[in-house]
């Protein structure tokens, strides 16, 4: 009989996971795994489908492939990353590669782990069940934090945000545009436009803007020597960073670092 002061708890659907890799045939034994334990599943075959269909369909889990054409698994995580309606989601990669240079690559890129081939599927479908249930435990632990509520940005504003991190991640060198193009599977035009369109200056205007607020923080901060922080900014010599530095402040270094520990 019916009781009407009686509750029926929700089904609770179960996690969804994308995977991306350009070879699905490799896929084949992991998604009858995943699939054998409940797992909703949506498979992408290269960077630009795998972030389309992330933004779109938000997964609980994303599994990346790294050696992929057009833009790699690190290239693609990066992406999400700085998306920021999809920068909470796990990333696992999977790779043939060993070298512990590419695992760092993908850990600080924002991979929370590293899974080399080839694999015990039952092996990836236990690390994907720990991360799950870590970012449940997170949710719970965190309750205002709701990262499914963030708008999604649109692409030029995405791409802006990787670029810049790859631009500052180490101001002392000076990367190629060309080259950071292609790992994100764009031209350098592409890059630019969006710059000039979300932030009125060129990637480079951006670096250079970037360089001097260093420059200014360790200035007035530390007591390294003018050269020093030249070098840690990107200058070949400190003639020209104090020339660059007197366009950006008005002032010279020096004069700038007596200013800020004046009373």
């Amino acid at each position: 009989m019916y009781n009407a002061h009686s509750h029926t708890q929700p089904l609770r659907q179960q996690p969804s996971l994308l995977l991306v890799d350009d070879k699905p045939e490799q896929l084949r034994l992991l998604v009858e795994a995943l699939r054998a334990h409940a797992y909703r599943i949506s498979v992408a075959f290269d960077g630009f489908q795998g972030y389309d269909r992330a933004v779109s369909i938000l997964p609980d889990l994303i599994i990346l492939d790294v050696h992929m054409p057009r833009m790699d698994g690190f290239a693609l995580c990066r992406r999400l990353k700085a998306n920021p309606a999809t920068a909470h989601i796990p990333v696992l990669f999977l790779s043939s590669a060993s070298e512990v240079d590419t695992k760092l690559a993908g850990l600080t890129g924002g991979g929370v782990d590293y899974i080399l081939k080839p694999y015990a599927p039952e092996e990836v479908v236990a690390r994907v069940r720990i991360h799950l249930a870590l970012v449940a435990q997170s949710a719970a632990n965190v309750d205002s934090a709701r990262p499914e509520l963030a708008a999604p940005m649109d692409e030029d504003s995405v791409l802006v945000r990787v670029v810049q991190q790859a631009l500052t991640a180490d101001l002392s060198l000076t990367p190629r545009l060309a080259d950071i193009a292609t790992q994100l599977g764009v031209n350098e035009r592409r890059i630019s436009r969006a710059f000039r369109k979300r932030l009125d200056m060129s990637p480079f205007e951006y670096l250079r803007q970037e360089r001097m607020k260093k420059a200014c923080q360790l200035l007035a901060e530390t007591t390294l020597t003018i050269v020093v922080i030249s070098q840690e900014v990107g200058f070949a010599n400190a003639a020209n960073f104090a020339t660059a530095f007197r366009e950006y402040t008005s002032t010279s270094p020096s004069d700038y670092r007596y200013n800020a520990h004046s009373p």
